[in-house]
Order: C-alpha cells, then sequence, then structure tokens
C-alpha cells in the first residue's frame, strides 16, 4: 500500500471517530440532525477556546469528558458481569486478586 493510502485511511478513521464523539454526545439527536446548529456550535467552542476563557473550557470540558468515559467504562464493565452471570460464567479473578483473599475488590 502506498504512504498516501495510508495515511488516507489514518484520516478517515481519525474524522469516523470524531464524528463519532457528535453522535456519542447526544448532538445529532438533540438537534435533529441539523448541520447548520452542529456547525454553529463547534464554531462557538472554537470560539470559546480562543478567548480569555480558553484554560477554563477546556479544564470544564475535559473533566466533563473524562467523567462521561468513566462512567460509560463501568456501565460497561457491570453490563459485562450480567451478561456473564446470566451465561452461567464467572469473570476470572484479576492477577492482582487472590482467590479467597480478604481485599476488597473494585465491585464490593
Amino acid at each position: 500500500m502506498r504512504t498516501w493510502q495510508v495515511e488516507r485511511r489514518k484520516r478517515t478513521r481519525h474524522l469516523i471517530e470524531l464524528g463519532g464523539l457528535v453522535v456519542k454526545a447526544g448532538i445529532v439527536e438533540l438537534t435533529n440532525d441539523d448541520r447548520a446548529i452542529i456547525y454553529g456550535a463547534l464554531l462557538w467552542i472554537a470560539a470559546k477556546l480562543q478567548s480569555h476563557e480558553r484554560d477554563h473550557a477546556r479544564n470544564l470540558w475535559a473533566a466533563k469528558g473524562k467523567q462521561a468515559f468513566n462512567a460509560e467504562r463501568l456501565e460497561e464493565r457491570k453490563d459485562q458481569r450480567i451478561g456473564e452471570s446470566a451465561r452461567g460464567t464467572c469473570a476470572k479473578p484479576q492477577p492482582t486478586q487472590a482467590v479467597g483473599s480478604m481485599q476488597p475488590s473494585i465491585s464490593d
């Protein structure tokens, strides 16, 4: 594969991931898929990041995004455990947890 093809695929994947964030945040549904509203909101974000409020906005949005990613991760783990118990399978103990150990795990 040629270098330009590899770079094009990387760029395409990156754009798809960014679009996925727009969907994941609920922006598409909340705006009824109105591209002008979505673009306007993104322009507002860009303006905010160019203003004197840049650092505050970045910190606030980064914290909110990390919180959402963590909540999603916890929900996925919970769903995974529910699925395993429904199938009658159990998750194997983590390498740091001894079977029968008195130390509480994250799920305790």
